[in-house]
């Protein structure tokens, strides 16, 4: 039996992640109400990111600290800075700038040297009421910083010697007997 193409029995493209809100968190679901609103009624892009990251997981919502923070946000006078995550404060950074962030959440010592340079912390519904489509912000995204990662990627293959990409191949241990026959070493036929 085959595929009826006229009924729309092959689709094509993926479906999109965003159809159900999967937080239990109040506050977060409010957000992405309001942020669909936006984006529907706004042709703004700003919008529709900022509603894409509030339906990612916690894992794809990594924290920011404020050193790597401040860092981004050099020369950047007058804008507002916008995470979807939390931010973190960093012990090693001496002086924290004067600075406008508007995040998910923010640690108490991150909260409390913010204010006390100058800035402030901001809400995404106040951010929403300031600008609503996203005028004089910059959207920055913490690291990810999870093992796993180095291990994505393309590995390397016989045919593309070089494609080497930094993935880190799963190997039960260093040494003699591990990894080191054909492909590895120029001994044993050819090198990768």
């Amino acid at each position: 039996m085959g595929i009826d193409l006229k009924a729309g029995g092959r689709r094509t493209g993926h479906k999109s992640s965003m159809k159900v809100v999967k937080t239990k968190n109040p506050y977060n679901r409010l957000l992405i109400k309001l942020y669909k609103f936006l984006s529907r009624r706004t042709d703004s892009k700003f919008c529709a990111t900022v509603l894409k990251r509030l339906h990612m997981s916690k894992l794809n919502k990594p924290p920011i600290g404020l050193n790597r923070l401040s860092k981004y946000m050099t020369n950047k006078d007058g804008k507002t800075a916008v995470i979807v995550g939390k931010v973190t404060d960093d012990v090693r950074m001496l002086e924290c700038p004067k600075m406008s962030v508007c995040a998910l959440g923010f640690t108490e010592s991150a909260r409390k040297r913010i204010v006390a340079a100058g800035g402030e912390c901001l809400t995404f519904d106040q951010l929403a009421l300031k600008a609503p489509k996203g005028t004089n912000t910059v959207l920055l995204r913490g690291p990810k910083s999870r093992s796993a990662l180095a291990h994505f990627g393309h590995s390397t293959s016989v045919t593309n010697p070089h494609t080497h990409d930094g993935v880190k191949p799963y190997v039960r241990s260093e040494g003699r007997k591990f990894e080191k026959a054909r492909g590895r070493r120029r001994s044993k036929g050819f090198k990768v």
